[in-house]
C-alpha cells in the first residue's frame, strides 16, 4: 500500500477505478493517439491534485486507477479529464483551433467504483486486461 496522503486538516486514501469509452465505442485509441493520450491524462489529473496510479488504454475504452483527494468530487475530476482531453485531441489531431461546439470524442457517461483493500487485484486486472481480451478472442475463433 502507498503511504497515506494528507491535506491541511485530514489524512486520506481515496482511490477509484474509472472506465470510460469513446463516442459509439469506436476503436480509435490506436498507435500514435494511444501513446500520446496517456501523457495528457496524467497532466490533466495533476491539475486537479489527483494522480493516476495505474492505467491502460484499450482500443475501445480507457481503464484507470486514480487517486483523488476528498476536496474534489470524482465526477468533477473525470469530467475535467474527459473534457480537456477531447479539446486537446481536436486541436492536435483534428487540426481545429477554435469552435469546439459539437466536437464530442468521449461518450457521455463513465463507470466508477471505489477501491478498498483489493487494490492489488485491481492493479493486476488493469495491467493484464488487454492480454486476457486477446486470449478470449482467440478462443472465440474456434467456437
Amino acid at each position: 500500500m502507498d503511504k497515506i496522503a494528507s491535506l491541511s486538516h485530514s489524512k486520506w486514501e481515496c482511490k477509484y477505478r474509472v472506465v470510460f469509452i469513446p463516442k459509439c465505442r469506436r476503436r480509435v485509441l490506436y498507435d500514435q493517439l494511444r501513446k500520446h493520450l496517456g501523457e495528457v491524462f496524467h497532466d490533466l489529473a495533476r491539475h486537479k491534485d489527483s494522480r493516476i496510479e495505474e492505467g491502460h488504454l484499450m482500443p475501445d475504452h480507457v481503464h484507470m486507477l486514480i487517486s483523488i483527494p476528498p476536496k474534489h468530487a470524482v465526477s468533477q475530476v473525470v469530467g475535467y479529464i474527459k473534457g480537456k482531453s477531447a479539446i486537446h485531441l481536436a486541436r492536435v489531431y483534428g487540426e481545429r483551433k477554435r469552435n469546439f461546439s459539437g466536437q464530442h470524442f468521449w461518450a457521455r457517461g463513465y463507470f466508477v467504483s471505489t477501491v478498498g483493500r483489493d487494490e492489488a487485484t485491481i492493479r493486476a486486472y488493469i495491467q493484464h486486461q488487454e492480454r486476457e481480451d486477446q486470449r478470449l478472442d482467440q478462443l472465440r475463433l474456434w467456437s
